[in-house]
């Protein structure tokens, strides 16, 4: 039985886990580690029991969350490793994995180290922005390090309750995988942002930014001090991906050079074919959820008449997002299911009551 948690660390991350275990398991005590004025304003809503003053406090846990930024988080499984109790879990949440798992291999421990990657956030960071909600519907990956030990089962079980839907993952491989999904795509929000930053007689090119400049840039306005440490930490895989990028860049730029439109439509077609194939209702990547669309008009209640239709049905609503509205016309939701079924369900049930549905 769980009895005790530290949190190492209550911005996005580690105060999110803190609101979702206090929601979800009230009977667990918790105690966090963070710069005294983080923790003196998170002490007002209760979200843990007890401040720490040290690292070296949270050693008799049963779990440790290390939710610093990826070195420093490093530092902290260096320090608590020789100090902890037997099958104390120390586990992270840091976008890299494999300098985690190199270091463990050089450390004495009588506790127990799990890699975990939630592939949730914001685009505001801090504990002032941490929801009790942000891993649900997540894809959580845990390390394959330790897929055959039971003494890991508490974790997993503490993880799928805040929502979190648990993938394995070999570390090294998880590096090489978030490079070209994840830290390649935030670098080139940077770049693209910078790049199209461009003022002319008085005009600001950015003043004319739409819809699909600002989906693509939105990852642009996240934290520095966060990505520095995962560029650093992640270098070796992050160069290659940026030279595959550069090279696919180079072709394209090559056959429209050259007038060779034919060559540039294959890229069209390969990217909206691959592009295709990704799941579209996940929170993260890899474990779909499967999506209906309902439109709806612009009328009070109808969102709890959705819903009533779902839960007489007993069916399995993983989430619901509204997508587009406009005032005294209507809009849509986004609303997933765990299976295939459960949506095809859902979609006969909303039909039958008179709703649009796709």
């Amino acid at each position: 039985m769980l009895k005790e948690i530290s949190i190492i660390g209550l911005g996005l991350i580690g105060g999110s886990i803190a609101k979702g275990i206090r929601k979800v398991r009230p009977d667990i005590r918790i105690k966090a580690f963070d710069k005294k004025e983080v923790l003196d304003a998170a002490a007002d809503g209760n979200f843990f029991d007890e401040k720490l003053g040290s690292l070296e406090e949270s050693a008799d846990s049963d779990i440790i969350f290390l939710c610093l930024p990826a070195l420093n988080s490093v530092g902290a499984l260096e320090t608590l490793a020789p100090i902890v109790k037997k099958d104390c879990i120390i586990t992270d949440v840091c976008g890299v994995k494999g300098m985690f798992e190199d270091k463990w291999k050089n450390l004495e421990s009588k506790g127990i180290y799990v890699g975990g990657h939630p592939m949730a956030g914001k685009e505001k960071s801090g504990f002032a922005n941490s929801d009790a909600l942000l891993f649900e519907n997540c894809v959580y990956i845990i390390s394959t390090s330790v897929k055959d030990s039971e003494k890991v089962i508490s974790l997993i079980e503490l993880i799928e309750s805040l929502g979190g839907r648990i993938r394995l993952l070999n570390p090294f491989l998880h590096d090489k995988i978030v490079a070209d999904v994840s830290h390649i795509p935030q670098l080139l929000a940077v770049a693209l942002v910078n790049a199209a930053a461009t003022e002319a007689n008085g005009i600001n090119y950015l003043d004319f930014a739409a819809g699909g400049f600002r989906d693509m840039t939105r990852i642009a306005s996240a934290d520095f001090q966060k990505w520095e440490q995962i560029v650093k930490a992640n270098k070796k895989e992050i160069l290659p991906s940026l030279d595959k990028i550069q090279k696919t860049i180079n072709l394209i730029k090559h056959s429209i050079h050259n007038k060779r439109y034919d060559e540039l439509e294959q890229y069209f077609e390969n990217a909206k074919r691959l592009r295709d194939t990704i799941p579209r209702n996940v929170k993260g990547f890899l474990n779909p959820l499967y999506d209906i669309y309902v439109f709806v008009s612009d009328e009070i209640g109808v969102l709890n008449k959705i819903t009533s239709i779902i839960l007489e049905k007993n069916l399995s609503l993983r989430d619901i997002e509204l997508l587009k509205i406009r005032e005294g016309t209507g809009g849509s939701f986004r609303i997933s299911f765990r299976t295939e079924s459960e949506a095809e369900e859902a979609k006969t049930a909303l039909r039958d009551e008179g709703f649009e549905v796709n």
